[in-house]
């Protein structure tokens, strides 16, 4: 588990495809590296198989490159790393679970003084799963949705966010990896909403109003 907050910008140091997925090394400095410990990736949960020296090894499956941007990067590009939280560490983002919801694609970048506002299309699934004002990470960073409308929504990248991600580099047109809010899913899923998590098109279930009215708790 995460919480969306960068630690580090670190670099693609190697990434070698075979048919089973992919080897990758990345560079970063983090202290005693530990194997078997989770690091989120731009927002990709990945398993330390080895200490480097200057970063980590990790191996990724097929199905992470074709699910994400992981199978579009290249050596020397940064990228956003997050160890996972502890226990006790203190949660300022929101809970991240380190697993890529989909692909989105950064459509608009508009100027607000220091700040950008950047506008995102979503595949269509996931657009139910967004709301103004709550979560959503894109490249492993916790953000607010500031609006959601159709399949797309905006955040505004303040200056510390700019200065301390690879947000800048990103164009117009850009892919990014994104995982909706958790709690949102869960919702979802127990309101068995059609076409979402499991529920299959034209299906029902779950809490409804008419249930709720009928326990009095609507």
């Amino acid at each position: 588990m995460f919480t969306g907050l960068v630690q580090q910008i670190g670099t693609i140091l190697s990434l070698e495809r075979d048919s089973k997925g992919a080897t990758i090394h990345v560079g970063c400095s983090f202290p005693e590296l530990v194997l078997g410990e989770s690091i989120a990736t731009h927002g990709i949960c990945l398993t330390v198989i080895r200490d480097s020296g200057r970063g980590f090894y990790a191996e990724a499956s097929e199905e992470t490159l074709v699910k994400s941007v992981l199978g579009d990067l290249r050596v020397n590009e940064r990228v956003h790393l997050e160890r996972a939280l502890g226990a006790t560490d203190k949660l300022g983002g929101h809970l991240v679970t380190g697993h890529v919801d989909g692909v989105g694609r950064i459509v608009e970048r508009i100027p607000l003084g220091d700040a950008v506002r950047m506008i995102v299309e979503v595949p269509s699934e996931l657009a139910p799963f967004l709301a103004p004002k709550g979560s959503i990470t894109i490249d492993g960073v916790s953000l607010t949705v500031n609006g959601a409308t159709g399949n797309r929504f905006d955040v505004a990248l303040v200056p510390f966010t700019r200065k301390e991600t690879v947000f800048d580099a990103l164009p117009v047109g850009a892919r990014v990896n994104l995982e909706v809010d958790i709690l949102a899913k869960y919702v979802a899923r127990l309101l068995g909403r059609p076409g979402v998590d499991g529920v299959p098109p034209g299906g029902s279930g779950g809490v409804t109003l008419d249930l709720l009215r009928k326990h009095g708790y609507a």
